[in-house]
């Protein structure tokens, strides 16, 4: 079986509830929040241990070695394609459901959440200037600039997504219903082939908790699960390790 085997789905990831946050309550929570947080928790982790990785790969890679510069520029656009397409899902999809149900408690969060997002993607092509001029050049300042726009570009991640994870994460848990997040999930296309669904799969199975682990695999296909079992996670240590020089965390 080759990867081409699997038909992408080009959903977003969709983690179901954990048996905790279905549990009898007064009220009950709907299980929606826990899917909605779920996912952005485990994408905001996805892209942050990625780009900091990336910065600390490259500031040590050969120069002027192709193969190398390939694989790290080529994961660099991954990792991009990525965050873009998350930004893109909150931007039209997401706050706009959140504000609609929550417009007071929202709206200054999702305001901060837009200026924030704007100056990450701008740093995101500043990533791929850099990315290009590395396999062209070939040069240790090439790679050098390569390595700090990474570096940069994880800094403002990681204090951008602590901020929303802080202001806007518990406003989707209290707020976003069964309905929208289901007709958000299902609208929401990334395009991925079939080699890359199955590596950013592993990415966000890597290092997440075992809860989160569970919803994400629980919403997937049953022929994308078929197949992480099958040959998925092998080919994703495979990669990992060609990428790091070592295996996966978990």
């Amino acid at each position: 079986m080759t990867a081409t085997a699997v038909r992408p789905t080009g959903l977003i990831p969709a983690p179901r509830a954990a048996a905790d946050d279905t549990a009898a309550r007064t009220p009950a929570p709907d299980p929606a929040a826990g899917r909605a947080v779920a996912y952005q928790r485990v994408l905001h982790q996805l892209v942050r241990r990625e780009l900091r990785l990336l910065a600390d790969l490259a500031s040590w890679a050969p120069a002027d070695e192709a193969e190398r510069t390939a694989d790290l520029t080529r994961h660099a656009d991954l990792i991009s394609r990525v965050l873009l397409h998350h930004h893109q899902v909150e931007r039209e999809a997401v706050w706009p459901a959140l504000l609609a149900a929550a417009p007071v408690e929202a709206r200054a969060a999702v305001d901060g959440w837009t200026a924030s997002c704007a100056r990450i993607d701008h740093m995101l092509r500043d990533v791929a200037t850099a990315s290009r001029q590395w396999q062209v050049a070939g040069t240790v300042s090439a790679r050098t600039a390569f390595a700090a726009a990474c570096r940069s570009l994880a800094d403002e991640v990681d204090a951008q997504t602590a901020d929303e994870e802080r202001t806007l994460l518990p406003l989707l848990a209290a707020h976003l219903s069964t309905e929208d997040w289901t007709a958000i999930a299902a609208r929401s296309h990334c395009r991925l082939s079939a080699p890359e669904q199955l590596f950013v799969l592993g990415l966000a199975l890597e290092d997440s908790c075992a809860a989160d682990r569970a919803r994400l695999v629980d919403g997937l296909p049953w022929s994308v699960r078929r197949a992480w079992r099958l040959y998925g996670a092998r080919r994703y240590r495979a990669a990992v390790v060609r990428l790091r020089g070592a295996p996966p965390a978990a």
